[in-house]
């Protein structure tokens, strides 16, 4: 295969590698903590970030993770100040980062064709300085989950048991939103801020069709992630395909597969 020496592929095989890493190892806590959505609504104030960053002519990709990490403090604050109604922090900043997103694309109607790339998804125009933003991303979260394992599996599934046993859930909560927050903002480039999301959660409604315990269901996510990657940038190199766009349809081929394969071991 002629691609396998190409550089720029070389390049999107290793940020798709990373990617595919860190996002089912933060996406499986976002997900049993019913915060699905909390992708999309990074991911659009990310694009904020990466619209001025176009305007202010800095790096597009650290603006948005930048803008990323200060709506991932916000939502946490309004999810205290809405304590009953928790999932409107997320509905709050969804609108407030499409609306800073629009007015910013038309404030620069110069720079629109390359938001687009970030819109959709570039992973083969990756260069050098965003493989490096990717590979310190994926240091930080791999870190933080191995640290921060038992920490973790007792707020997702206790939030109570955890801030009565003395955690600072408080405080875990926030590290976590912003851990989420740094892994769409990298993200958007290798799938598009409409598509980041998916790998938050597909890798991991897959392992959860299959799998058994909670470390099993995470080894099974990752998995599931890698394959498909790597998988949808191979198939999208040979036939010219939209390499985002391909690695999330592999991701719900997969889903379809695991719930089929359940259903039938069922009957």
């Amino acid at each position: 295969m002629d691609i396998f020496t190409l550089d720029f592929f070389i390049r999107a095989l290793i940020g798709g590698i990373l990617i595919g890493l860190m996002a089912p190892m933060i996406g499986l806590f976002v997900v049993l903590r019913r915060l699905s959505m909390i992708g999309d609504t990074l991911a659009h104030v990310s694009i904020a970030g990466v619209a001025f960053g176009f305007l202010i002519n800095v790096y597009p990709l650290l603006l948005g993770l930048v803008f990323a990490v200060l709506a991932a403090f916000a939502i946490e604050y309004l999810r205290k100040a809405f304590r009953s109604y928790a999932e409107l922090s997320i509905a709050i900043m969804l609108s407030g980062g499409i609306a800073l997103a629009s007015v910013l694309f038309t404030w620069g109607r110069g720079f629109n064709m390359n938001v687009m790339s970030y819109l959709f998804g570039s992973i083969l125009t990756l260069n050098q300085t965003d493989l490096w933003l990717v590979a310190s991303v994926t240091i930080i979260i791999v870190l933080f989950v191995i640290l921060f394992y038992k920490e973790l599996f007792l707020l997702t599934f206790d939030e109570d048991a955890a801030s009565v046993s003395g955690l600072p859930a408080r405080w875990l909560n926030i590290i976590l939103t912003v851990m989420t927050a740094l892994v769409v903002s990298v993200a958007i480039k290798i799938v598009g801020a409409l598509l980041v999301s998916a790998l938050l959660t597909l890798p991991v409604a897959c392992s959860l069709a299959v799998g058994k315990g909670f470390r099993p269901t995470l080894v099974l996510a990752i998995v599931f992630s890698e394959v498909a990657v790597v998988g949808g940038l191979v198939i999208s190199g040979l036939w010219n395909l939209a390499p985002g766009g391909t690695i999330v349809l592999l991701l719900i081929g997969f889903l379809l597969v695991t719930l089929t394969v359940k259903k039938g071991l069922r009957i």
